[in-house]
């Protein structure tokens, strides 16, 4: 009967541990998902991004937009002045000079059409675009809603390129999209330490908020 009662009692016990660990870790992960979503909408405000959609998914529209995206990104690397204030560009004085450019940034992306003998026409805009989870070499960037700049191609339903202008960390070969110890250093004067952080080290930043949230030092 002791045994029996024994037994009993472990089990209620045990139970009794897992739901309260099950409590636990759910708002942990409410705190982790708020302190993530908190630190990305900072972030956005500190990076500029760049978005080019397809007309379509076919092999054809596929590669024009790749064609269009070196040429913007060429046009821009040539005409942009990349002195800002203090003798360093900010993300705003890149927003500044692409809302300030969109005619030519448009007419550039349609010459490329043409020439290549596509009718459909672009669009260029600043606007507000989801993002899902990006990686560039070991940066991560957060899912969420950032500012780009936007070159649609024709309907832009198909698959589409993105990298970010601001702090430059737009890659033509993937295959050798590593972050240069120069882009580091100025993607973290751009960012806040916290912000750096969720950025180069996501797994840590993830854990460490995980385990002591609101207790967790900031970086």
């Amino acid at each position: 009967m002791d045994r029996r009662k024994h037994f009993i009692c472990t089990v209620i016990g045990l139970c009794m541990a897992a739901a309260i660990m099950g409590i636990w870790t759910g708002k942990r992960l409410v705190l982790l998902k708020e302190k993530t979503a908190s630190v990305q909408e900072g972030l956005a405000e500190e990076v500029f991004r760049f978005h080019v959609p397809a007309n379509s998914d076919s092999e054809e529209d596929q590669n024009v937009k790749m064609k269009v995206r070196d040429a913007i990104l060429d046009y821009m690397k040539k005409n942009m002045d990349d002195r800002g204030e203090g003798g360093r560009t900010s993300s705003e004085d890149t927003k500044g000079w692409a809302r300030a450019h969109l005619d030519e940034l448009r007419s550039v992306a349609e010459k490329v059409l043409e020439e290549n003998g596509f009718s459909y026409g672009a669009e260029a805009e600043v606007a507000t675009c989801y993002f899902p989870e990006k990686r560039y070499g070991d940066i991560v960037f957060p899912a969420g809603d950032y500012e780009a700049l936007q070159i649609k191609l024709g309907d832009g339903g198909g698959r589409n390129w993105w990298c970010v202008l601001y702090p430059n960390l737009c890659f033509i070969d993937t295959a050798c999209a590593v972050v240069s110890e120069e882009g580091k250093e100025d993607l973290k004067e751009a960012l806040s330490a916290e912000e750096y952080e969720m950025v180069t080290a996501a797994s840590d930043f993830k854990i460490k908020w995980f385990f002591f949230g609101r207790d967790a030092k900031e970086g």
